[in-house]
């Protein structure tokens, strides 16, 4: 299997095409921000009419999962399902089938000059490609520190 996998603002899934708003980045914040991710599967022709499983979840710069309080208690930010396509007519015997998913998350609040990654598995299978780091901006100093942008030219 090859999984593309981009940063984005927003993503979308209509008639198997995948859309996407405000792709590539890897830097963010320092506010929580919405984002996305989003992918473009392509499945094996003998992978295909069987069901897959997908798990993304977000790890901090130490590998650890990055975990957001919920009404349930401290949970890891981590989406998953199952996706099974078909070997559509007139597509040549061999050929890769494509699937696409688009995971919109909301704001979530991270911490300020961090490095964090998605990772992507399918059916407990991950690969070194299927990650996108990125980086949470430094805060921004609070009133009358020192630091800001004074905005002018000396």
């Amino acid at each position: 299997m090859r999984v593309t996998m981009m940063l984005c603002d927003a993503a979308q899934v209509a008639e198997g095409k995948l859309y996407i708003l405000g792709a590539g980045w890897s830097l963010i914040g320092p506010d929580p921000m919405p984002m996305a991710v989003a992918l473009k599967i392509d499945v094996d022709w003998n992978e295909a009419e069987q069901v897959h499983h997908w798990e993304l979840y977000l790890t901090d710069a130490d590998g650890q999962p990055v975990l957001v309080n919920t009404e349930d208690g401290s949970q890891a930010v981590e989406v998953r399902g199952d996706f099974q396509v078909g070997r559509p007519e007139g597509v040549p015997e061999g050929s890769p089938i494509d699937v696409a998913l688009a995971i919109n998350i909301g704001p979530m609040p991270l911490v300020p000059s961090n490095r964090y990654t998605w990772r992507f598995t399918v059916d407990g299978d991950a690969d070194e490609d299927w990650v996108l780091a990125f980086t949470t901006r430094a805060g921004r100093p609070a009133e009358g520190e020192a630091g800001g942008d004074a905005g002018g030219l000396a």
